[in-house]
């Protein structure tokens, strides 16, 4: 036993945070399994319990049973758990839950926070945690009462009042889980304002990152903002408002609706309007979205919205033979390689997932796959409506893309690899390019 514990404590933490996934996953799974999670004459497969227990823990909205017609009251309080849990990381749930009981957070624990949360170092890390968990539950309290008086219009006040928290939930968590049952998503209410601006805003602030939110809180000023925060927040302002004006006119559409489908691909997974039903160029732009995803953070996936961002500048730089910057500071060659290492590794995992699934579903239409495919690595859960009636190997595959998705590729390829950097160099020599 002392050699298992000298073994996990050996670990590095990007390996210690993926297995306590990997178990939190199989043990929601079983916890769906059960006969007090399943409604009444209700059966489900272990790879569908899998498959739904990956997509809440990976915060990802993708289904193969509607969970509304599926789950009792408990197996949907265990999939806003797996959710919840999915959406901050279990190592902030896990420090949170020893915060609460008054416990000190160790150093193994304050290392896993600092790779988990994405932050430099120590400093403060444990005050960010209660800064996070606290903004969590501001806004999901909020977003629970605002979307309240939608739902008590169709359902008994306590039943509206439990699809309202488990919305709120899933919407800042970016999960785009519904359990209003019958598989249509939100599309009931797709004229509905209030519900739209709630979940989008939900979405959105979800989708931003803690530290952008706190540092906006802190400073006030877009101007005293930090380089990250400044980024990240023009970058998303440009995709919501060119995904808003191409779904206007692509989708014909109003504007509500289009704001909305413009906010939902960046891996939240709610639907007002069917999928299926868009056009060829709504698709696409929906698949660029659902590539690019969230920031980083945050509750969402994708390459993130600061990769896309260094990516442009990157070519602007090239194209124009200019320093390398933005807003008044200078980028890192060492951040762009990373964004390109990101991209490629991201490409190539979304390549292959849609290549394999080719093979194993040829009745579908390559666009379909593709969409599916970049949903699940992207933890956008949105769908053409195939995920169903795909096969298990395909399911499989689709689970292990939102593992990825979720942990992020580079995490996941380079949490084997150890080598230490290299003294010596060869000469080099260019490369025609182009």
């Amino acid at each position: 036993m002392k050699h298992i514990l000298r073994f996990i404590k050996n670990q590095p933490p990007a390996r210690l945070i993926a297995a306590g996934f990997f178990l939190i996953i199989l043990t929601g799974a079983c916890f769906l399994m059960l006969p007090i999670s399943l409604r009444p004459g209700v059966h489900t497969s272990f790879l569908d319990a899998l498959f739904t227990a990956t997509s809440a823990t990976c915060v990802t909205g993708l289904v193969t049973v509607d969970p509304g017609d599926t789950y009792t009251v408990f197996g949907r309080v265990v999939l806003a758990l797996l959710i919840q849990t999915g959406g901050l990381g279990f190592t902030s749930m896990g420090a949170g839950l020893m915060l609460a009981a008054r416990q000190r957070v160790g150093f193994k624990s304050r290392l896993l926070l600092k790779e988990a949360l994405n932050v430099d170092n120590f400093r403060g890390i444990v005050r960010l945690l209660k800064a996070i968990l606290l903004t969590t539950l501001i806004f999901e309290t909020v977003g629970a009462l605002l979307s309240f008086p939608v739902f008590v219009r169709d359902y008994s006040p306590l039943k509206a009042l439990g699809i309202s928290i488990f919305h709120s939930v899933s919407s800042f968590n970016n999960a785009g889980f519904d359990i209003l049952g019958g598989g249509q998503s939100l599309i009931p209410y797709q004229n509905d304002i209030l519900l739209n601006l709630v979940t989008g805003g939900l979405i959105i602030f979800g989708g931003l990152g803690f530290l952008v939110i706190l540092d906006v809180l802190r400073n006030r000023s877009f101007r005293k903002l930090t380089l990250h925060s400044k980024v990240v927040i023009s970058t998303t302002l440009t995709l919501l408002i060119a995904g808003t004006l191409v779904f206007r006119f692509t989708e014909h559409m109003p504007w509500i609706g289009a704001f909305f489908n413009s906010v939902t691909p960046r891996t939240a997974g709610f639907a007002t309007y069917p999928i299926n039903d868009f056009s060829n160029a709504g698709l696409f732009v929906m698949i660029l979205l659902m590539f690019i995803g969230a920031s980083p953070g945050s509750t969402g996936g994708g390459i993130k919205t600061s990769t896309f961002f260094i990516l442009m500048q990157a070519m602007r730089s090239a194209l124009n033979k200019r320093h390398m910057g933005a807003f008044h500071r200078s980028i890192s060659p060492e951040n762009t390689s990373r964004a390109f290492l990101i991209t490629q590794l991201s490409l190539s995992v979304v390549l292959i997932g849609t290549f394999l699934l080719c093979l194993l579903e040829p009745s579908f239409e390559m666009r379909q796959l593709l969409f599916e495919v970049v949903s699940a690595f992207g933890t956008a859960g949105l769908s053409t409506g195939i995920t169903a009636d795909l096969h298990a190997a395909s399911k499989l595959i689709l689970i292990f893309l939102m593992f990825i998705g979720r942990l992020g590729a580079f995490t996941i390829i380079t949490m084997w690899i150890e080598r230490p950097e290299q003294n010596a160099r060869y000469t080099e020599e260019s490369i025609t390019i182009g």
